[in-house]
């Protein structure tokens, strides 16, 4: 009966809303997406052996025999690869790889981490049927479907054991496929520009651009398991259960365009908000919730831990980042209609969780599986943080008016619980000597980056002065380049450090958080290891790519992803508290406005789109004026069915005025429309 239920919610949409897009300005010149979704090599990057030719205008290249030359794309692309070669008979094969590290006849590993790094090899250029016939003819090739690419900047061509000719290289690009004929690649709905760092920009713009190479066909995602090297790797498994349209248009987000690809609900946390404020695109979001609740257990209400191939289990982390994913999904787009198809499996969800509750007061974590940490299980702060934000989000998600009245109790029930969370939380978990949090409730002494940033995102302290603590006691872990994890020993987690930025915004340390994405996407913007465009799924903490080697990941650095959706969290922190523009109830008919400049930026500007309208802000401090520093913010939101409020700077509270008449207090409330506030330095 579960499973008839499961398959009347599973509609993968197709359909993409256009309300408007973001205005052009000096910011699009930051924007990575291609103009075209057929993409030429810009230069090449290295050549090996007896190489000739050029590429300019499609100019054709000659290889003798094994020798080979590396194309560079420029940036991270997907898809699949066209060329020309002659004579037919050649046998030429293909490699790929994100970093430039990775350059040579055979491709990083996608498939499998194999500490050789041999286990994807080479592609062979298998000439078809229908060639052009002949040993002097050119022959066109393109890459077969299931080969698929997903993730690389560099293509290298190796010749055979005849001399070659090469001409008209191309990747036909396979990500966003609803928006082929539809939208432009670079046709965001948001933007973000401040005149004062290009580094704020690129961050922003590159979590953007690799949230969209990691939105993928649902019938391109990476076969598994898979234990033939022999065959290199397949890119054709379908990546969800029941398929209603047709699977070559039909978008869901992964967590990386080289790998997993797969459905991953804890990589949504980050991926999804970015998703928002970029592009609007929430139908493979909506496409990859729908997914996970279709995993459901029957029998015991668990979510399984990925989507498939994977469709991993045993994790109580990831089945409660689905739930908070929904949360965040609903709160986007105002889908009451999709929340009221999963809403009995939702209540399954949430009842699990409530199940794993022992005399403790605490989530008892069944499942070690989680986001690459060490030392899951038990009373874990970072596990009960999440589980707290599932009740509050969960007790809203049940005051929709459209769902079955009994809801409504539910929604005391959940809010109870998490007031009754919260206390045990702080009493259990609280090391007062520390100011942070301790890991768990044994005598350890681990206070981990995931839980405090949590507790201090989800308002699980108690007091200001917590929060203060605790945003001081995370940089105990920095150093030049990040945050590294005391709960991954060695590494730096783009994921966590995005969760860990907007806690020190919400602590009030603007300083502090501008600080950690100058650091952590400074580096992976621009570190020659990478590919400078899409964003790092992490790396150690002397800035190597050896992520996991030890962990999982088997001391093979070519397996680590370079276009990971987990790892944009600067993109959504840029606009949520730097902008500082939030929706704070469905499709922001209720928002808020409160800016976070730090000490030292100057200006900002940006906006989103919901399905409401448009929403813009732009603010401008003024430190030489006659009347002392002031800080000016022009507000442009639906003039109907919106209202908000505006919260000034501590240091912009001496006087407010409010579209040219004096306001009472720094913290004012307004209904939509265009406004324009100034507050003055007390």
């Amino acid at each position: 009966m579960l499973q008839l239920l499961v398959n009347a919610f599973i509609i993968l949409s197709t359909t993409v809303s256009i309300h408007a897009l973001a205005p052009s300005g000096v910011w699009d010149t930051f924007n990575l997406a291609p103009s075209s979704r057929t993409v030429y090599p810009v230069g090449v990057k290295k050549v090996n052996g007896n190489v000739k030719g050029t590429i300019e205008n499609n100019g054709f290249m000659t290889l003798e025999p094994e020798s080979w030359v590396t194309f560079d794309f420029g940036k991270e692309i997907g898809g699949w690869v066209s060329f020309s070669f002659s004579p037919p008979s050649s046998n030429l094969r293909l490699a790929f790889t994100e970093s430039p590290q990775f350059i040579g006849p055979i491709s990083d590993d996608s498939s499998y981490p194999s500490a050789n790094m041999s286990y994807d090899g080479a592609l062979n250029v298998v000439v078809p049927n229908n060639s052009n016939g002949g040993d002097e003819g050119w022959t066109d090739w393109t890459m077969p479907r299931e080969k698929l690419r997903g993730g690389f900047r560099y293509l290298t061509v190796v010749g055979g054991s005849t001399k070659t000719l090469v001409s008209n290289i191309s990747v036909s690009i396979e990500f966003m496929p609803h928006w082929e004929g539809v939208r432009d690649l670079r046709e965001y709905s948001g933007y973000f520009y401040t005149s004062e760092t290009e580094l704020l920009n690129k961050a922003w713009y590159a979590g953007a651009y690799t949230v969209q190479t990691n939105t993928v066909p649902i019938n391109t995602g990476r076969q598994v398991p898979f234990v033939n090297s022999a065959l290199g790797w397949l890119n054709n498994a379908t990546l969800t259960f029941n398929v209603s349209s047709d699977p070559a248009i039909t978008p869901i987000i992964v967590d990386g365009a080289k790998r997993d690809r797969a459905v991953w609900p804890g990589d949504m946390g980050i991926a999804v908000p970015t998703q928002f404020v970029s592009t609007f695109d929430l139908t493979p979001t909506r496409n990859a919730l729908s997914t996970m609740f279709e995993s459901l257990n029957p029998k015991t209400g668990a979510l399984d831990e990925s989507g498939p191939p994977l469709s991993q289990t045993g994790s109580d982390t990831y089945h409660m980042h689905t739930l908070i994913g929904t949360y965040n999904y609903w709160l986007y787009s105002g889908d009451d209609e999709w929340v009221n198809t999963i809403w009995t499996n939702y209540t399954k969800a949430v009842s699990y969780l409530a199940g794993r509750v022992d005399q403790t007061g605490l989530l008892d974590v069944l499942g070690l599986r989680d986001w690459a940490r060490l030392g899951q299980g038990g009373h874990n702060s970072e596990a009960n943080a999440l589980y707290y934000r599932v009740l509050t989000t969960a007790s809203i998600l049940a005051q929709i008016p459209s769902l079955p009245s009994p809801s409504l109790n539910l929604a005391t029930e959940w809010s109870k619980n998490a007031t009754l969370l919260k206390g045990v939380y702080n009493t259990l978990l609280w090391d007062d000597t520390a100011g942070m949090y301790k890991d768990n409730t044994t005598n350890t002494t681990l206070h981990p980056q995931d839980g405090n940033s949590f507790a201090v995102l989800y308002n699980l302290t108690l007091n200001d002065t917590q929060a203060t603590r605790i945003s001081a006691g995370l940089t105990k872990n920095w150093n030049n380049i990040g945050a590294v994890a005391p709960e991954l020993p060695g590494t730096i987690s783009p994921f966590i450090s995005g969760f860990e930025v907007q806690a020190h915004f919400t602590a009030g340390n603007d300083d502090r958080a501008l600080d950690l994405i100058n650091r952590t996407w400074g580096y992976m913007v621009n570190t020659p290891l990478s590919v400078q465009s899409t964003l790092l799924e992490g790396f150690t903490s002397n800035g190597s790519i050896w992520y996991r080697a030890a962990d999982g990941y088997n001391f093979d650095p070519s397996y680590t992803s370079h276009s990971h959706g987990w790892s944009s969290g600067a993109t959504s922190a840029l606009t949520f508290y730097v902008l500082g523009l939030q929706v704070v109830q469905s499709q922001g008919s209720v928002w808020k406005v409160e800016p976070h400049p730090g000490s030292n930026l100057n200006n900002a500007e940006g906006g989103f789109e919901t399905n409401l309208g448009w929403f813009g802000v732009q603010w401008n401090i003024d430190r030489s004026g006659k009347s002392g520093k002031k800080l000016t913010i022009s507000i442009d939101v639906p003039s109907t069915s919106t209202r908000g409020s505006v919260v000034l700077p501590p240091s912009f509270r001496g006087k407010v005025v409010v579209d040219g008449k004096q306001a009472e207090n720094w913290d004012v409330e307004l209904d939509g429309g265009k406004h324009v506030i100034v507050g003055y330095a007390n």
